[in-house]
């Protein structure tokens, strides 16, 4: 994966010409390689004065200064099978974080006149949020709404900056979630909302006058970096690049086209703004989301250690096409303008990347978590609708054979999940029929009326059955 560092697409705008005009909270390596691409590609379709201020409130102090000892300047390298193609990323004017420039310094940045958008990586703890509200007895939160000057949490942070603003006249600002949760941008207002309600009323009824908080849909695959792969990225560039990622060479953002004020052209670097990302973020959660876990588990069993290698299977690799397009599509109102079989046909071959190793068993963490939205969602669409759902079936059967903690041939596999002591309870105690009735009594996965509808609970049962009688790629061929 060796490549001259002479092929390494460069910046071709007037970096002198930014001023900071976007800031962006939580950089880490999934902002590298998403939001900041598309900053990037805007910038050199545009030449555009749309500068990044980027910050981290808490670890990443000694990154964000050997960044801008870069001069903001890092590389990303999109892995395809054996093939690396490098870019150099040129978006950002400075970095900023408390522990060397000073609370008082961020905040200064969100009150600055030339500001017009936030953008956030700040994953789901971040938000501060308990069953959807602002948990108000949150350490973090409880400590800003005591003192307000010197925020720890990225809510008090822009609430604050926001309050400055205020004060000083200055319109108010786009507050854009890019993290990986359903209706982002809706959490965030809760968030900063609820926040600045408890802080100071007539602030929040400014922020509801003259902020926005869009949602956004983020997807790309961007493996953690490790000793290996910033060796593998050194090699290629021709000298280390601490703050350089790799990662896969598909990227998507759809962006609610709600805006207060200016808004950075991103759908000239392959960005949608659209009027609802609800429809959009259904078809991940299904489409990918529902492959992925529907892989991991059948994929695990049968004793395939990534997803890359299941789609070397060609009964694993039709069927979770199939499942795609024969049980989970049908279930959705899929957006206007989008083609689900090339939708299908990308992550088939997203899939089957060999540069990205991701793990099925990392994938089927958190599976008591994770099937609600990812397949039984569907499964309750297709019982009112009278459809058929084997593939379903059999990824739903494929996570209780998983539960019990050992693939087909009897190697052990890790059972990560906020359930794993009651599950393993069950599978000490009970096995066969016993053991996913079970399993279905579990109401933090299955609805209490779930279980009892016509249809439902047999057909698990049947799936369950034929993966113990016939193992993972028999079932599946028989069902195909």
């Amino acid at each position: 994966m060796n490549q001259p560092a002479s092929d390494l697409s460069k910046p071709d705008y007037d970096r002198t010409r930014l001023r900071p005009r976007l800031f962006h909270l939580g950089l880490g390596a999934f902002a590298k390689a998403h939001v900041l691409v598309f900053h990037d590609e805007m910038l050199r379709q545009t030449g555009s004065d749309w500068g990044v201020v980027a910050a981290r409130l808490h670890s990443g102090a000694k990154d964000l200064t050997l960044l801008d000892e870069a001069s903001g300047l890092f590389a990303v390298g999109e892995m395809s099978g054996e093939d690396l193609a490098l870019r150099q990323v040129g978006a950002i004017l400075k970095t900023l974080h408390p522990q060397r420039d000073g609370m008082a310094t961020l905040l200064a940045q969100i009150a600055d006149p030339e500001l017009a958008v936030i953008t956030l990586t700040i994953t789901e703890k971040g938000y501060c949020l308990k069953n959807g509200d602002l948990d108000l007895d949150h350490d973090g939160i409880r400590q800003d709404l005591s003192s307000p000057d010197t925020p720890t949490t990225a809510i008090g942070l822009i609430a604050q900056g926001l309050r400055l603003r205020q004060a000083a006249g200055l319109p108010g600002l786009t507050i854009l979630s890019c993290d990986n949760l359903p209706s982002n941008g809706h959490l965030c207002q809760k968030a900063v909302s609820s926040y600045a309600a408890q802080l100071d009323p007539v602030l929040a009824k400014w922020i509801a006058e003259t902020c926005r908080f869009p949602s956004s849909m983020v997807d790309r695959i961007t493996p953690a970096m490790t000793e290996a792969s910033h060796h593998q990225l050194s090699e290629a560039l021709g000298h280390p690049d601490p703050n350089g990622i790799l990662c896969e060479p598909f990227r998507q953002w759809v962006v609610e086209d709600a805006f207060a004020g200016d808004k950075p052209a991103w759908d000239l670097a392959g960005a949608e703004f659209v009027e609802d990302v609800a429809p959009y973020e259904e078809l991940k959660l299904r489409l990918l989301n529902g492959s992925h876990s529907f892989l991991a588990y059948l994929g695990a069993l049968a004793g395939f250690d990534t997803i890359a290698e299941c789609m070397n299977s060609p009964v694993l690799k039709a069927s979770a096409r199939r499942l795609m397009l024969d049980e989970q599509a049908p279930t959705l109102k899929v957006p206007a303008g989008v083609d689900v079989n090339r939708y299908a046909d990308a992550l088939i071959a997203r899939y089957a990347n060999t540069a990205l190793h991701h793990k099925t068993t990392q994938i089927a963490s958190d599976g008591s978590q994770k099937l609600p939205q990812r397949l039984l969602a569907s499964v309750c669409n297709h019982l009112q609708a009278g459809r058929s759902w084997p593939l379903t079936a059999l990824a739903i059967a494929g996570w209780m054979h998983y539960c019990r903690g050992h693939t087909e041939d009897g190697t052990a596999l890790p059972l990560n999940d906020p359930l794993a002591d009651q599950i393993a309870a069950l599978a000490a105690r009970s096995e066969g029929r016993d053991f996913v009735d079970g399993i279905l009594s579990l109401h933090e996965v299955f609805d209490a009326d779930l279980p009892e509808t016509p249809g439902f609970a047999e057909t698990i049962h049947s799936a369950y059955e034929l993966l113990q009688a016939h193992g993972v790629l028999a079932s599946l061929s028989e069902i195909n």
